[in-house]
C-alpha cells in the first residue's frame, strides 16, 4: 500500500501513523504542501491519504489548501480510505461541504475525550488525547459522531466507514509531543481553556494505549 501523508508544519509529522506504516509493510510518502509549492500527490497514486495538522485554517484562501480539498473530493470519490486530524479532519468536513468556524473554546493540552459511537471496535470509552486548536468541524451529513470533549463536541467522525476525521491528535509519541511543544509553546499560552502551561504539557507521558488506538483506526478504515 502506498499511504501519502499531507503535512502541514514542520513539527507535526506522522508519529504514531509511520510506526504502523512500517508494521505492516506499507511505503510511506511525506508531502510539504505549505512549502513546495504546493505539491501533492496523485489520486492515482494513493490508497491511503493521511492529512495531519497545522497552524492554518481551512478558511484561508490559499490554491493549495483548495487543491487538497479537491484530491480529498476525488478520493472519496473512488473509495480510497482517508485520515485527518486537526486541519486535516477540517479539511475533510469542509471538501463535502461542511461549515468551519471558531470552537466556543480553545483547547490546548491534554484532556479526555469521549467515544460516541461502537461503530469501531475494541476503543475504549474514554481517552486521553492532545488538543492543540480554536476551530471545529461540522460533521458531515451520513457521517456518524465519533468522539466529543468536555468543552467541544464535535470532535471526530467517520463516514462511508473509511473516512475518518479527529479534531484532537493521537499520533503523536513522546519525541513528537517535545517538538510541538518547544515550537510552538506560545500557542498554549493565549487564551488556552484548558489552563495548561507549555511546561505541564510536555512533560506529560503520551498514553501508550494512544499508539494502540491509532493502530485500531487505520486498522478500521483499511479493512
Amino acid at each position: 500500500m502506498r499511504i501519502n501523508v499531507l503535512q502541514h508544519t514542520p513539527n507535526e509529522g506522522p508519529g504514531a501513523i509511520k510506526a504502523w506504516s512500517q508494521a505492516n509493510g506499507h511505503d510511506m510518502y511525506v508531502y510539504h504542501p505549505y512549502q513546495f509549492a504546493g505539491l501533492l500527490p496523485t489520486a492515482e497514486e494513493t490508497d491511503l491519504l493521511i492529512i495531519l495538522g497545522g497552524p492554518m485554517s481551512p478558511n484561508d484562501d490559499l490554491a493549495w489548501i483548495a487543491e487538497e480539498r479537491q484530491l480529498i473530493r476525488t478520493l472519496i470519490e473512488k473509495n480510497v480510505p482517508i485520515f485527518g486530524a486537526c486541519f486535516g479532519a477540517q479539511q475533510i468536513a469542509k471538501a463535502v461541504g461542511c461549515g468551519i468556524s471558531k470552537a466556543p473554546y480553545k483547547e490546548v493540552g491534554w484532556a479526555p475525550v469521549y467515544l460516541r459511537s461502537n461503530q469501531i471496535s475494541d476503543i475504549p470509552d474514554q481517552l486521553l488525547a492532545l488538543h492543540w486548536h480554536e476551530e471545529m468541524f461540522e460533521i458531515p451529513e451520513g457521517a456518524e459522531l465519533l468522539f466529543s470533549s468536555d468543552l467541544v463536541e464535535n470532535q471526530g467522525f467517520i463516514m462511508n466507514d473509511q473516512i475518518l476525521g479527529l479534531q484532537f491528535h493521537f499520533e503523536p509519541e513522546q519525541d513528537d509531543l517535545r517538538e510541538i511543544v518547544i515550537n510552538d509553546a506560545q500557542y498554549a499560552d493565549d487564551k488556552n481553556a484548558l489552563q495548561q502551561s507549555p511546561a505541564v504539557i510536555i512533560d506529560t507521558q503520551v498514553p501508550a494505549e494512544n499508539r494502540s488506538v491509532m493502530f485500531a483506526l487505520l486498522d478500521h478504515i483499511t479493512a
